[in-house]
Formats: C-alpha cells, structure tokens, sequence
C-alpha cells in the first residue's frame, strides 16, 4: 500500500477528469442536435490541458505518470479482445495486402513528412501509426516506444485530437466519396474502414450507408486494429536503429503486445463455441468496458501533463504533417479498390 500512495492523487484526479468527460459527452451531442457529438476522449484531453496548472506538481505526477505509461498498456492489451482472426480471414487475400500496403506507406509518409516539415522524427511516427492503426489509442501506444524529447507531450495531445477532428470529417465526407465514385457496398465498407482512424466514427459512416457496408467496414477496422502491434514495435525499432534522439530510446518488453495476441486467439477461439460463448461473451464485453476506461483514464492524465501554451506553439506544420498521412491513406485504398474493380 506504501507504494501506491504517492500514485493516489494523481489516479483520482485522472479519473475526476475521464468521469466529467463522460458525463459532459451527451451534452455537447445534445447542444449539436443529437448528430455529431466530441468523443470523451478529446473532451478528457481539454479538460485535462485545462487544468494542467492544477496538476502541474509533485503531487500529481507521479500517479499521472503511472496512468500514461502503466495504465495506458493494460488498456491497449485488452483491445485483443475485439479482434477475431476468422473475420479477418474472411477480408481475403487482396483486401488484406491492400489495406496492409495503404498501412506501410503512410508511417513511411509520416517519418518523410516529418524530416521534410523540420519536425522531431517521432512526431512523423504519432502521426504515422495514429493515421493508420486507430487513431487516438495507437498515437498513444506509439508514445510507449518513440523517445523522449521536448514537447513530446504536446505532439501526443494534439494527435489525439486531430486523429478525432478528421475521423469525423471522413464519417461525413467518405461516404459521400464512395457515393460519387460508384463504389458497392463492399468496396464502400472496405473504404471506409480502412481509411478512418476510429472505430466509432468507422461504425457511424458504415451504417449510414447500409448493413453490409457497415459490417464490411468493421472487420477492416479490426484488422487494422489487430495490426496495432506490429506497427509499433517495427517503429521502436526503427528509432533505436536510427540513433539521434532514439540511442536514449528502448522498444520495450512488450507485454501489452503479448497480451494483446493471446487475448486476439482466445477471443478467436472461445465466439466458436457455442457452450462457452453464453459465458465468455459478458467477460468479455465486461473487460472491453475496462480497457475503454483505461484509455480514457490514460488520456485524461496526458492532458493534465500538457500546457496549452505548448499546443498553442506547434504551429501548421503539425496540422499538415496529419493532412497529409490522411490524404495518403485515403489515395492508396480509394485507388487500389478502383484498381482491384
């Protein structure tokens, strides 16, 4: 108990902060009429940059600490859970080298984006990985394995948000693409979830379109989901291997990584047998819910870690660094899907 105590008053306040951006979420929905909401996870991370001057102390931050670095990986190794490898098969051999090829060149176009903006290379790995994994969860993850350096913090917050400000752009102007472009609905739900950086926004842009769309959309999304964990351990290792700021850097023992597989097979296995399924279904479900919070915990606590005033200064160059990892993505699936017929 001695020593979680000094972790205490930075976990709670953490926690105050994801609560409040629960409760504030069907608000702001509210206030826009019911149609496009703020994701708590972007209301967690204002609030919490809000009170940065707050949590700016000995007090907190060590908890905070423990909530981005410890936390944080928990969460993401329970994300395997939603990932089952029998749909990932059913997306076919072609779908599968496509969306993995449109994943490859858009971390490359995030490090050359980067070099070519003047920016520190791992900003070019956030934007990267977030643009083509998950969004907000997978900037995060990446965070666990690109160095430390100045502003760091800043770059992390602010891919976060702009990961959520085009998720729901594209949930509003992809379908319409697809639309203009005679796309069927395969093709459209393959699009769409291969191109948009989260999983609500990919679940609301298929369903706008159809069924089909939408269950097509969500299995190209786990699928990029279930890439999550090579996508940030070969971008670990590339930092190591390039030096610079990265000799400091150290791919970490990736337990999440390891729980994260194993949770993906047993997910895998255990939907496939109705006997346990009754059973197996509700954990899961159940754990889920827990890995949502810690993520929106984890958030919480890297907004109170960073200053407005350091976001304020990260200028244009960020803006079209995640500009221009979407529109390569975007170009790679839309054409390959055109290619593919």
């Amino acid at each position: 108990m001695s020593a979680w105590r000094p972790l205490l008053d930075g976990i709670a306040l953490s926690v105050v902060v994801a609560v409040a951006s629960v409760l504030v979420e069907p608000l702001l929905k509210a206030a826009a009429g019911g149609r496009v909401g703020v994701p708590a996870v972007v209301i967690a991370l204002v609030i919490g940059m809000l009170l940065h001057p707050l949590a700016n102390t000995v007090r907190f931050e060590p908890g905070m600490t423990f909530c981005v670095k410890k936390l944080l990986r928990w969460a993401i190794g329970l994300l395997g859970l939603r990932v089952a490898l029998g749909d990932i098969i059913a997306l076919g051999l072609s779908t599968a080298l496509l969306i993995i090829a449109s994943m490859i060149v858009t971390v490359i176009c995030g490090f050359l984006l980067a070099r070519w903006l003047g920016r520190e290379a791992g900003v070019g790995a956030l934007a990267g990985v977030a643009t083509a994994v998950c969004g907000a969860s997978a900037a995060l993850a990446t965070a666990t394995v690109v160095p430390d350096y100045r502003g760091k913090a800043a770059d992390v917050a602010f891919t976060v948000i702009a990961m959520n400000a085009f998720a729901t752009l594209a949930m509003l102007a992809y379908p319409l693409i697809c639309a203009w472009l005679d796309l069927s609905p395969m093709q459209t739900g393959i699009m769409l979830g291969a191109t948009i950086h989260d999983v609500a926004q990919v679940v609301g842009a298929g369903q706008a379109v159809s069924d089909e769309a939408a269950n097509a959309a969500i299995i190209v999304k786990l699928f990029r989901v279930f890439m999550l964990l090579p996508a940030v351990l070969a971008v670990g290792w590339w930092m190591v291997r390039e030096g610079g700021h990265a000799e400091h850097a150290k791919v970490p023992v990736p337990v999440f990584a390891i729980v994260f597989l194993g949770l993906c097979l047993l997910n895998s296995l255990l939907t496939t047998q109705p006997a346990l399924a009754s059973v197996y279904l509700p954990l899961r479900d159940a754990l889920l819910e827990v890995s949502r919070w810690g993520l929106l915990i984890a958030i919480a606590a890297l907004g109170l870690g960073t200053s407005m005033a350091a976001m304020a200064r990260l200028g244009w160059r960020h803006l079209v660094l995640v500009t221009g990892t979407s529109l390569v993505i975007l170009v790679i699936v839309t054409g390959g899907l055109l290619a593919l017929g």
